[in-house]
């Protein structure tokens, strides 16, 4: 039996050839964005779960200033993070559908396969993913922290105790409370890339985010008192949209529990990374 070897030049060798783009022409990381960022807006679910993240902050901002407004016996109350709280509470539940999705979303349908041929290097996918899911998360959430705040001020302006966005830490508490979601995004993207199924992710946020706060109270109050401060979510966020000081003396300010926060989502995203480029798809 003979084999035939494609000598240089010949035909079955330039086909070869043309069959493997050249390295200038294999896509890049902005190529890489482009790509996730058309995928994003694709999804009917993004668009979806964005609204409801906008009208649910909103509404909340909208009821509670209401509230407020025709009560006639409540007390001293801090009008900036009565705003946000709906946008920061019901943001990181509703949020955190569109992080795990981000990821997960190419396991279920497993187009994930096709997202590694398209760019074979896993961790040029992986932080492209990741920073569309930050910038689009940023700025709904801030133009959602924005609205719920004019919003609620300008309900509570006939009682004269609302407060403007050059109050003392207003424009803070604004900023914070978006960066807040964006971090509860980034750790379901994170939890979705070592879970790999959107409902284990949610779940296990859920129970990073609420249940290991809730089960920490059942400690000695001289041990809660020492954690606190370092429990992912829970009493953090009063700090964290806060214009008045946190809730509690045993927090840290409202830049060092965002900061406690985001090292969590930091910790699930480069341990997602990880298994990203490790493990099979």
């Amino acid at each position: 039996m003979t084999s035939l070897t494609a000598q240089p030049g010949s035909p079955t060798a330039a086909g070869r050839a043309r069959a493997v783009p050249p390295a200038t022409r294999r896509p890049g990381f902005a190529g890489t964005l482009r790509s996730e960022l058309t995928k994003i807006r694709s999804l009917r679910s993004t668009y979806f779960t964005l609204i409801a993240f906008f009208v649910a902050g909103v509404g909340f901002a909208i009821a509670a200033a209401e509230g407020n407004r025709v009560s006639a016996d409540h007390g001293p109350f801090d009008a900036t993070a009565m705003s946000l709280r709906g946008a920061v509470y019901l943001g990181e539940l509703i949020i955190v559908v569109i992080g795990a999705l981000m990821i997960t979303s190419e396991y279920g349908t497993r187009m994930i396969g096709t997202s590694l041929t398209a760019m074979p290097r896993r961790g040029v996918l992986y932080v492209a993913k990741a920073l569309v899911l930050a910038c689009v998360t940023f700025v709904v959430a801030l133009a959602t922290s924005l609205a719920s705040f004019f919003v609620g001020q300008a309900i509570l302006a006939s009682t004269g105790e609302g407060a403007s966005i050059a109050s003392p830490d207003a424009l803070r508490a604004v900023l914070l409370s978006a960066a807040f979601v964006t971090c509860c995004a980034l750790l379901a993207f994170g939890l979705g890339a070592i879970i790999r199924y959107t409902a284990g992710a949610v779940t296990a946020l859920f129970g990073a985010v609420f249940l290991i706060p809730l089960l920490a109270q059942v400690l000695p109050t001289s041990w809660f008192d020492e954690i606190v401060r370092w429990l992912p979510g829970g009493t953090a966020l009063g700090a964290i949209v806060s214009t008045t000081g946190p809730p509690n003396p045993h927090l840290f300010g409202p830049y060092g529990e965002l900061a406690v926060f985001a090292g969590y989502a930091a910790i699930a995203v480069v341990t997602g990374a990880l298994l990203f480029r490790r493990r099979d798809i």
